[in-house]
């Protein structure tokens, strides 16, 4: 049982290029403080620190034995998150957890386990779910603007983040790839649509065994691709309805990303669910074009263009699922983005992945409910606790 009031505090493993955009975030809502961040690089850790005003630094131990510490933010790389989840587990704090919540079905079982046994959360990325956008559109869903629901389609098309990362290599290997990568963002968005997957067909394909890095320090650098970069899949909700869906770092110009709800009656036309804000389109049957509905909520324009804040805080980022786990710590309600809704889609994309490999579908053995939408008043910036 959580006896603690007031503030809630934070800490992050990991001090990578995701890390200042969680510090960007996190160290300007009144609801938690940040109090310490661990590398296995000190040094590194140590820069963050200095970066954003955080008090103290070093080793992964310096946040897992800071008794300030509640909530630890794991941004490592996908293949260390089982073992760096366990260790924040085993130091009695809860988990925020980057995507994908570990690389197997048998790992994620296992933090979920643990977690239960000692009464400890688990909460999991992508948070971009609950900005103004995404949750515009799903408010839109439930109030029955398109009648009941049939299918949907994803889509993300770009060249691949070598081009820009200075150190992408993690990217193209197990666990990653554009499906685990990028999948998360667009199957978490559908799942809260349209309820959990039974089954998924899927084919895979990969462009090149190689990729070259073209920023930082290692430009020119190749490095081996160890997944497929390009996967084309077919959803099977509970619910009846069906998806399409398609990740690829093989495009070498990039696309419109799209993500689309088509019902009885007409179709939601949702904004980049990679980012937190942008507008909600509808077209009912017979239309000749888009009626646009503009995002409320969490960091939408509207809230922001009402706030006397400095330029860093006016866009509401990474971030916004450990507060809204945060406030739940306190209230004693559960948190929106679970790890079973994280297991879930790591279900799915582990059921995708093997399809590449054969003709028969995949049974998606797991399940879950859809979380709660977030209230539209809730604000990031206000002090509630």
């Amino acid at each position: 049982m959580n006896t603690r009031t007031g503030r809630v505090g934070v800490g992050i493993i990991g001090a990578g290029v995701i890390a200042a955009q969680y510090l960007g975030q996190l160290t300007t809502f009144p609801d938690v403080t940040v109090h310490a961040i661990g590398d296995l690089r000190p040094e590194a850790a140590k820069a963050r620190a200095e970066e954003y005003g955080v008090p103290h630094h070093g080793g992964v131990e310096t946040v897992l034995e800071n008794p300030e510490v509640e909530i630890v933010v794991n941004l490592t790389i996908p293949a260390a998150h089982h073992a760096v989840s366990s260790a924040i587990l085993a130091a009695g704090k809860h988990v925020w957890s980057e995507k994908p919540l570990t690389t197997t079905r048998e790992d994620a079982a296992d933090l979920l386990r643990v977690a239960e046994e000692k009464g400890l959360r688990i909460g999991c990325a992508p948070d971009t779910v609950l900005g103004a956008g995404v949750q515009t559109s799903l408010r839109t869903l439930a109030s029955g603007a398109i009648g009941e629901a049939r299918s949907a389609v994803a889509r993300f098309r770009s060249p691949g983040p070598e081009s820009w990362h200075p150190n992408p290599d993690f990217l193209f290997q197990v666990g990653a790839g554009p499906l685990y990568d990028i999948g998360p963002y667009y199957l978490t968005a559908l799942v809260m649509a349209y309820g959990p997957v039974t089954s998924v067909s899927a084919v895979g394909s990969r462009a090149s065994a190689t990729r070259t890095i073209g920023s930082g320090p290692r430009t020119g650098e190749t490095f081996e691709v160890e997944v497929p970069t390009h996967v084309n899949g077919l959803l099977r909700f509970a619910s009846g309805a069906t998806g399409a869906v398609e990740f690829s770092f093989d495009d070498p110009i990039g696309r419109p990303h799209v993500l689309e709800l088509t019902g009885s009656t007409g179709t939601i036309g949702l904004p980049d669910p990679n980012v937190f804000d942008g507008p909600t389109q509808v077209a009912q049957r017979g239309d000749k074009d888009w009626s646009e509905h503009k995002a409320v909520g969490a960091g939408s324009s509207d809230s922001r263009s009402n706030r006397a804040l400095p330029p860093h805080d006016l866009q509401v980022g990474r971030g916004l699922g450990v507060l809204e786990m945060a406030r739940a710590i306190r209230a004693g309600r559960p948190h929106r983005l679970t790890g079973e809704l994280a297991d879930h889609v790591l279900d799915i994309m582990i059921s995708l992945d093997e399809a590449t490999h054969t003709p028969e579908s995949v049974t998606v053995a797991s399940t879950v409910a859809a979380p709660a939408l977030l209230d539209e008043d809730f604000d990031p910036h206000a002090a509630t606790l």
